[in-house]
């Protein structure tokens, strides 16, 4: 890892959520942190996404997959990434987990079942993009999907931090409407 700082400053607002003060991340947090850090950068969920391109059920399935992915860091890291800390200060377990319960499931569990019912109803003849552009709820969807979006760059960016790199998501040019 880079030149990590020893404390890393928590500042993150979730949807039912706010987090506020610090962490001192420990060796197996940090490597923790990289590999979640790694699946956030390299999917959707922290890449805009326009209103012409993609797929709505591939970005909910994306976001979906964070939960797979980030089971599996926990388990592998084991208890020393969710040790207790001195002055009620942040573990990366609790940050994790926060992340999933509530930045993530309030949008799956809302928008996963409305997008299925309307899924369920394309006809045959209808391309699965044409019918997922119809929908009258698309632009809803599109919007709460750009608010967990800067909710997940601000992890990405705390565990940029806490790893002592730059974040890489400056790497990704802005789509031309959000410039």
């Amino acid at each position: 890892m880079g030149r990590a700082p020893k404390t890393v400053d928590v500042r993150l607002k979730l949807p039912m959520l706010e987090i506020a003060g610090s962490w001192e991340p420990n060796d197996a947090e940090r490597r923790a942190a990289w590999e979640l850090y790694v699946e956030l950068v390299t999917r959707v969920s922290v890449v805009p996404m326009r209103a012409d391109e993609g797929l709505l059920r591939e970005a909910l399935t994306s976001l979906y997959s964070l939960f797979g992915s980030t089971r599996e860091i926990l388990r592998r890291h084991g208890p020393q990434i969710a040790e207790p800390k001195r002055d009620g200060q942040y573990n990366f377990g609790y940050l994790a987990v926060a992340m999933l319960n509530y930045g993530l499931r309030p949008l799956l569990a809302s928008w996963h079942p409305a997008l299925e019912d309307w899924e369920s109803r394309r006809p045959a003849d209808c391309s699965r993009r044409d019918h997922e552009r119809a929908w009258p709820e698309a632009d809803q969807l599109r919007s709460a999907l750009n608010g967990t979006r800067q909710v997940l760059s601000a992890y990405a960016d705390l565990l940029a931090t806490a790893c002592g790199i730059p974040n890489l998501l400056g790497a990704i040019p802005p789509a031309p409407g959000d410039r």
